[in-house]
């Protein structure tokens, strides 16, 4: 069948609108009809070249939709259901998933290359075999994708606000509650306030942070955070850290969470001077493969117990937390509906990324018309 997509052929161009080939689902593989798609950061990390992909590729890694078909083999879903995209798909049987650790499942490897396992291309167009990023592409009305990663979700779920939950919610919510590990009563500062960052928010709030300070240079992002459960909101990290400091005898925060669009080292650096005794930095957003952007005096952190580490997903495992996280939206515990500045067309897909790093959205989601 056919299919219009968004493609990024070269880095540092327009994302370009095609039309592709897209082949039917083979064993363990589904044919997904997209609804929506969010627009996040890391899409915009493929086309600048931050982070290095196999190119051709058709965008977009965090997806909902209905499954038209499905290949030999397939036990997870079946035709007609409403699923969520995982932007990492989980195996169940690898070390890492058998041990709960799904967000770095063996099977995320090729997550940059695009293709499903074989390797297999189910996009071809003028250029030849397209791959689709987190082996998904959302940014394309059809995809044939691995049934290991899609979440069957409710029928009644509103896909449009369930997309969200494919990568930004869990990522940040995870970041805040499962790497962070949040505790009633500690001071928490969250740095970046997009489409990550106000899930961190929402997820230390949701854990018990007693003071729980938000970090973004522009105002717009500061007010959302305080309206999802920030305490305070400032322009930059040193004012939090002065903040923390103030609120907690000296010491600063328990938890800093690093959820910048572009994480440099002033950020890094940054976060751990406002991080206090035995506290932890959780490290987030993203940067180029290749920057060391993470240079700190090793001796304070080894004085003072501090703890730096990496998360990914929000170290979520998506088969269980996807649909829990669900469950706490339909209960009125976390909001989607107010993440969403703005919806988008496919054709829109450029003005769309404009928005995103000029800081105009918190997210802003793409409508499939078919």
């Amino acid at each position: 069948m056919k299919t219009k997509a968004a493609v990024v052929y070269e880095t540092g161009k327009p994302i370009e609108i095609e039309e592709l080939e897209l082949d039917g689902p083979k064993a363990g593989e589904v044919l997904i009809r997209y609804t929506y798609a969010g627009l996040c950061h890391s899409d915009v990390h493929i086309s600048h070249g931050d982070m290095e992909a196999r190119l051709p590729m058709v965008l977009g890694h965090e997806g909902a939709g209905i499954i038209e078909e499905v290949g030999e083999g397939v036990t997870r879903v079946k035709a007609g259901d409403h699923v969520v995209c995982s932007f990492i798909p989980n195996c169940g049987v690898c070390r890492w998933c058998a041990t709960g650790r799904q967000s770095i499942c063996d099977m995320g490897a090729t997550i940059l290359e695009g293709y499903l396992p074989g390797p297999r291309f189910p996009l071809t167009g003028p250029r030849g075999e397209y791959g689709a990023m987190c082996m998904l592409g959302t940014f394309s009305q059809y995809g044939t994708i691995h049934q290991n990663s899609v979440v069957k979700v409710d029928d009644d779920l509103p896909l449009d606000k369930a997309v969200l939950v494919g990568c930004g919610v869990p990522t940040g919510w995870g970041s805040a509650v499962n790497a962070a590990d949040v505790q009633p009563g500690e001071t928490v500062i969250v740095s970046g306030v997009g489409g990550i960052g106000i899930n961190a928010v929402q997820g230390a709030r949701f854990a018990g942070a007693k003071n729980l300070i938000a970090v973004d240079p522009l105002q717009n992002k500061r007010e959302k955070a305080m309206e999802l459960g920030a305490t305070h909101a400032v322009a930059s990290i040193e004012e939090a850290g002065d903040l923390a400091r103030a609120m907690t005898n000296g010491n600063g925060a328990d938890k800093s969470i690093v959820t910048a669009g572009i994480v440099d080292e002033p950020i890094v650096t940054g976060a751990f001077n406002a991080t206090g005794k035995g506290g932890t930095v959780v490290l987030t957003g993203l940067n180029r493969l290749d920057i060391a952007n993470v240079q700190l005096p090793g001796s304070i952190m080894t004085l003072f117990r501090k703890t730096v580490k990496g998360a990914l997903f929000g170290d979520c495992n998506p088969t269980v937390d996807i649909p829990k996280i669900l469950g706490l939206y339909q209960s009125g515990d976390l909001k989607l509906d107010e993440l969403i500045t703005r919806t988008y067309t496919l054709e829109q897909v450029n003005e769309g990324y404009d928005d995103l790093l000029n800081g105009k959205n918190i997210r802003g989601v793409m409508v499939h018309e078919h």
